[in-house]
């Protein structure tokens, strides 16, 4: 007795350290799984904190100081509080956010002009008085109204421009620059802005760069007006196009052509529809290459010499006008056999169906009755005259007999493609010996080839307009800067631009409230969103929690007081496997030995010695399973005093 108890703990223990083992897997994949979801908690919750931090920090960096009139009203509203009087308890609440407003970018380093309409006038710029030549005299005049105005919808108070208000009408107006640009050894860079608040149905948005003459007049600039570039975009339709033209001077003749730079590969369909500000450089540079960039992206790049069409540079040779083709000219490859005859057999005659001769006419089919009968419910109208619209006749309707019969009135056999039918005969075709090719004028020198390798050179330029017919109303252009170095222009962008973009990106819903506007329209993505979460979360938790259960060994039974499964009858199944293996390995060899049978009965002592030893074997595991449940507490008898 007194053995039993001092043993209990160590039974207990060894019980619960079992248990502990079964269960230890699984209670760490489990911690293992919660670790996992509360770091991507933490996670996510961290990235989004950032992406606020960094959505906010461009505006409160580049919009300055707050706004001014709110600082007077909150000195003016401390200043108004006595000294008696305390002021009121307000309920605590979050912080007010900073009213940022829009700065407009001061020019700095080398430039030529710069306009960002801070003052709110055009006092600057002059709009056009002329009328347009060769068109109707209603629609002639360029007398488009022309406006400076905040941005509808800006998320930047304070952010002024040029507004173009007019719909259906010309529109034209301009402004001198600082000084002419000559192209020298300096690139050219022209940038501005502009926002396309209500859309754009058919209209430009495009700048011209005016040359450089003794007759200009801003007051009565037109279409026709010398330009030494146009640049911007333009749309009607479904036709998105961003225009790089120059006028280039033929150094022979001196007459000026156009030249048009090659489409852009980009989609440009979001410049136009999305209502927000894009900002549209030009680059060209002395060694002939050229840039376009939307929102400082490059969308079109690119060489005058190469990529312009027409090219700058005519051909060296060109088609000789004077050069006619010969009569007897033969370009014909193929020509017909004129050895061919027609087979005695040909019937051009046949025609091409016939009628089925192995047709039968459908049982129940209606010779007498016609497919349409007059409408018996039908009433001459009271308004008929017979004189003025004759004898009246009621209206057509389908016979009702017809419809439960295979048909109504005579019948026909129907018709079948004809198998004698072989249409008109046609000689075949065969190569023509006399073919000589396609003729082509030979070519002579161009008499008005010239070879301009410097087209960067363009005409001085000194002016700057805007000469538009548009659809839409509402165009805003910004902030127009032209220089000759890439960094400045850079710093303009960014201090208006730039400010315009950061706000706009803080002002749009972030990740989880775009879906979970989708959703509020599309309510079939809450299934989506569902299966998309839930999903992989079941699926870790069943790898996770469905481990194998783990075997425990002999040993353990052999500490604890569990019954043991019958592990036995499994050993016992791979010993007669064993022992039939052997048999069969045995009879094999007693074929191949059967003229020695000292061998065979060595083999038979064999064979029993180990059949000894087996019992043997059997004998002492029965002996140790015995003293097992002997020693075991659930077999001992309690001791009754």
């Amino acid at each position: 007795m007194h053995e039993w108890l001092w043993n209990m703990p160590n039974m207990l223990c060894s019980r619960w350290s079992h248990r502990i083992q079964d269960n230890m897997e699984l209670k760490v994949r489990c911690v293992v799984l919660l670790a996992v979801a509360l770091c991507s908690t933490l996670l996510l919750t961290t990235v989004h904190a950032h992406q606020e931090e960094e959505d906010e920090e461009p505006i409160m960096e580049m919009g300055g100081d707050m706004d001014a009139e709110d600082d007077m009203d909150e000195m003016s509203l401390g200043e108004g509080l006595d000294g008696d009087e305390e002021p009121e308890d307000t309920p605590p609440g979050p912080p007010p956010v900073p009213k940022v407003t829009y700065r407009a970018p001061e020019p700095q380093g080398e430039h030529f002009f710069a306009e960002s309409f801070h003052r709110g006038t055009l006092d600057s710029w002059v709009q056009s008085k002329a009328k347009k030549q060769d068109i109707d005299e209603d629609i002639a005049k360029y007398d488009g109204k022309w406006s400076v105005e905040d941005m509808k919808d800006s998320k930047l108070p304070g952010d002024k421009g040029l507004v173009l208000k007019s719909r259906a009408k010309h529109h034209a107006i301009s402004a001198q620059l600082l000084r002419p640009f000559i192209f020298d050894t300096k690139p050219l860079i022209l940038q501005y802005e502009v926002n396309f608040q209500q859309g754009i149905d058919c209209g430009g948005a495009y700048v011209k760069l005016l040359s450089q003459t003794a007759d200009l007049n801003l007051d009565e600039f037109v279409d026709k007006t010398p330009y030494t570039i146009m640049f911007g975009p333009d749309k009607c339709g479904e036709d998105y196009k961003l225009h790089f033209i120059f006028r280039h001077k033929n150094p022979k003749t001196g007459e000026y052509e156009e030249k048009h730079a090659k489409k852009p590969d980009a989609d440009l369909r979001t410049y136009y529809t999305d209502k927000k500000t894009h900002l549209y450089t030009l680059v060209l540079n002395p060694d002939n290459s050229f840039e376009v960039l939307v929102d400082q992206t490059v969308v079109n790049s690119g060489s005058l010499l190469t990529d312009m069409t027409p090219p700058v540079n005519p051909s060296a040779e060109i088609e000789d006008p004077d050069d006619h083709k010969p009569e007897d000219w033969d370009e014909r490859p193929k020509i017909q056999d004129p050895d061919a005859v027609k087979p005695e057999d040909w019937d051009e005659d046949a025609p091409q169906q016939v009628p089925d001769e192995d047709a039968v006419k459908p049982d129940g089919w209606l010779d007498d009755e016609p497919e349409y009968t007059s409408d018996p419910d039908a009433v001459k109208p009271e308004d008929w005259d017979e004189d003025m619209d004759g004898e009246w006749e009621a209206p057509q309707v389908p016979n009702a007999l017809c419809e439960t019969a295979p048909g109504c009135g005579a019948w026909q056999r129907p018709m079948i493609d004809n198998p004698n039918y072989k249409g008109k005969w046609k000689a075949p075709m065969i190569d023509n010996p006399n073919y000589q090719g396609v003729w082509k004028p030979r070519k002579i020198s161009n008499p008005a080839f010239f070879e301009d390798l410097h087209p960067f050179r363009m005409t001085p330029f000194n002016a700057v307009g805007l000469e538009l017919w548009s659809m839409s109303s509402d165009i805003f252009f910004d902030n127009f800067f032209i220089t000759n170095e890439r960094h400045t222009a850079e710093r303009w962008a960014n201090d208006g631009w730039g400010l315009k973009k950061a706000a706009e990106g803080a002002a749009e819903p972030g990740l989880v409230n775009q879906m979970m506007s989708a959703a509020d329209e599309r309510p079939w993505l809450w299934v989506v969103y569902v299966l998309t979460v839930a999903l992989p979360v079941i699926l870790l938790i069943l790898f996770c929690c469905s481990g194998k259960k783990k075997v425990p060994a002999a040993a353990d039974y052999k500490k604890t007081d569990e019954p043991q499964p019958d592990v036995k009858e499994e050993e016992e199944e791979k010993a007669e496997e064993d022992q039939v293996k052997e048999k069969s390995t045995s009879a094999e060899e007693d074929a191949d030995l059967e003229d020695s049978p000292a061998e065979k009965d060595d083999e038979e002592d064999e064979d029993e010695e180990d059949g000894e030893e087996e019992e043997e074997n059997n004998t002492a595991e029965k002996r140790q399973e015995d003293d097992t449940r002997r020693r075991s507490p659930r077999t001992t008898k309690v001791r009754k005093d």
